[in-house]
């Protein structure tokens, strides 16, 4: 899809009570625009484009996705979330261990610094949850169909339809996908990943290649591991997490247990996985977790991805036209924020949207600044956190593992900074 350029032009100041809102990819945040729009929005006329066929069932994909309770409390306010606990394929996180593989020069005693967050100290049920892209999106675009079906003067899916460009006309955007319509309002919510994306050019945005691969897929835990807990571990080739999934198989015929998802990252040109066997990659992951973890039993195939950086500098164009999730931002998955820094960018755009609403008029242009202004410090402190992590590991300095490993160590003896933290990822920078 060709977007428009970072051109200034501004719509008039004023759209009619029937805001017109165009909604460009029907995955997790394009639908959560969508459902979160009906309802905050009562006049807008609101139109979801997606270029998958209607009849394509998205409820298999597999694809694990990290939810902050942050982003839980969103889906519970778009009532979708009992849908998606109904599927009983949702795994609560309710602690996190971070730590790392290299030794930590002048650290004190035998045990290596780590941080630990659990739910109980924090206050809450659950730090967060685990589930697959199908188990998300198929409730939430059967919620979506079911408004449409209440509403349907005002609400509107076009699947199958690509948008194959947006133009800046007078009072908003026109948006073309087979036939040319103008809306008030475009926003992208259709971001891909990084390999499918246009590199961006500075002043456009930032985007760097890490040139490292992320390996993903499925393992078997020992019974006796600890259940709900997410790891993340630190190693010389790039960081490695496991994250909570519900009990099942991980390879076919194989025993059911403990299972967890598996996002292994390390060095392109150096890849230590790469051309090893499943059970040779079993014995490699062995030795890579924290104790904690346990005996990893079984490791399913991985598929590779490779990962970089993609983010635009204004998240609005023309006036008329926002981009939010991975349109928008595109990350290293070391801290599992995507998803989450997506739904964030839903809940304030549509926030300065009812902000600049007056009498049943919308100030488009006032509402758009004020939602960029917003984003802005938490999306760029969670872009330059990935970032810094991920080029950290191609530095060849010895001092950094000790430096990471020391930083590690405070945080856990540091209950106030430990417990900022924990909200941060919870519900974002505030």
């Amino acid at each position: 899809m060709n977007t428009v350029e970072d051109t200034a032009v501004t719509p008039p100041p004023l759209a009619q009570a029937g805001l017109s809102m165009a909604i460009i990819g029907a995955g997790p945040a394009g639908l959560a625009l969508a459902l979160q729009a009906a309802q905050a929005l009562p006049q807008a006329r609101i139109t979801v484009f997606d270029a998958r066929p209607a009849d394509k069932d998205v409820s298999g994909d597999p694809r694990t996705l990290a939810l902050s309770l942050g982003s839980v409390q969103e889906l519970e306010r778009m009532g979708v979330w009992p849908a998606i606990l109904a599927r009983q394929q949702v795994a609560p996180i309710r602690a996190v261990h971070v730590s790392q593989q290299q030794p930590t020069v002048l650290w004190p005693g035998r045990d290596q610094p780590f941080v630990a967050i659990s739910a109980a100290e924090q206050g809450v049920a659950q730090l967060g949850a685990v589930v697959s892209y199908g188990t998300l999106v198929a409730p939430m675009q059967a919620a979506w169909a079911q408004a449409i079906a209440h509403e349907p003067d005002r609400l509107l899916m076009r699947f199958g339809t690509p948008v194959k460009g947006l133009k800046p006309v007078p009072g908003g955007v026109e948006v073309d996908a087979e036939i040319a319509e103008a809306f008030d309002l475009a926003v992208v919510a259709e971001g891909g990943v990084f390999a499918d994306q246009p590199t961006l050019q500075w002043p456009q945005g930032v985007s760097h290649d890490y040139a490292q691969t992320a390996w993903v897929g499925q393992v078997l835990l020992s019974e006796d591991s600890e259940a709900g807990v997410a790891y993340e571990r630190f190693t010389p080739s790039g960081p490695a997490a496991l994250l909570p999934l519900t009990d099942g198989t991980v390879v076919p015929g194989g025993p059911s247990g403990r299972r967890a998802a598996l996002v292994w990252c390390v060095q392109r040109d150096d890849d230590p996985v790469r051309d090893l066997t499943d059970a040779q990659r079993l014995v490699v992951l062995n030795t890579i977790f924290h104790e904690r973890v346990g005996k990893i039993h079984q490791v399913s195939s991985l598929k590779a991805f490779p990962l970089g950086l993609n983010a635009h500098r204004s998240l609005v164009n023309d006036g008329a036209v926002v981009r939010i999730g991975n349109a928008a931002q595109t990350l290293h998955p070391v801290a599992g924020q995507g998803l989450n820094l997506g739904l964030r960018d839903v809940h304030e755009l549509l926030s300065a949207i009812k902000g600049a609403s007056v009498a049943g008029r919308v100030d488009v242009a006032a509402a758009l600044r004020h939602f960029q202004r917003r984003r802005q410090p938490d999306r760029w402190a969670l872009i330059a956190g990935t970032d810094f992590l991920a080029r950290s590991f191609t530095w060849p300095a010895p001092i950094l593992a000790t430096a990471r490993g020391l930083g590690l160590g405070a945080m856990q003896a540091l209950g106030p900074l430990k417990h900022r933290l924990a909200r941060t990822m919870m519900f974002g920078l505030r």
